[in-house]
């Protein structure tokens, strides 16, 4: 607790430097984890390089990208009630995070050695363009959300996602919702 208290302090203090020294943090640490649990790599195989270069990112560009843009979010939107934080979050998700992903996605594959060509390709490929992207971060609002006192939305509104690519797991989801195959959360 003690730790925590201290963190906020910081943060009251030099919002700026702890917000970037944190993005860093958190991307290395959840490489780290990727390396460690997931790939299951052990210490011999550690790719510390790949470890640095998450922590540059999230110095370089997500911490001061991200944090630029919910202080921006706070002057356009002042205010904490329900309705400021569904129009922050319709805002954020419709707005800045296409824009961010699409910054976001190709920065990293030139980080890691790929050509524009290349990194194009490899976007296309797995089907996570910035706008489908953002249909995944919309799934509660889409879903409903009981915290924002909202209903699903209508079929016919959900199946316009399924416009997307053959294939691509927003199109693939939206079909499912629209024939009603979906459980909503309640």
């Amino acid at each position: 607790m003690a730790l925590w208290r201290a963190y906020q302090r910081a943060l009251a203090v030099h919002p700026w430097k702890v917000q970037v020294l944190t993005a860093g943090s958190l991307m290395g640490l959840g490489d780290i984890i990727s390396q460690q649990l997931v790939e299951r790599r052990g210490l011999q195989e550690h790719q510390t390089g790949r470890t640095l270069t998450m922590v540059s990112l999230g110095c370089g560009f997500v911490g001061p990208v991200v944090g630029g843009w919910y202080r921006a979010l706070d002057w356009l939107i002042p205010g904490t009630t329900k309705v400021d934080a569904l129009k922050k979050m319709l805002l954020d998700q419709g707005g800045f995070a296409p824009c961010f992903l699409g910054c976001f996605l190709p920065l990293v594959g030139a980080l890691n050695g790929l050509s524009a060509q290349d990194n194009w390709a490899k976007l296309r490929r797995i089907g996570c363009g910035p706008v489908r992207c953002c249909y995944l971060e919309f799934l509660p609002v889409l879903e409903g959300s009981p915290a924002l006192g909202l209903a699903p939305l209508p079929a016919l509104v959900v199946s316009r996602l399924a416009l997307e690519p053959p294939g691509s797991a927003s199109s693939k989801w939206a079909r499912q919702l629209s024939r009603g195959s979906v459980a909503l959360r309640t």
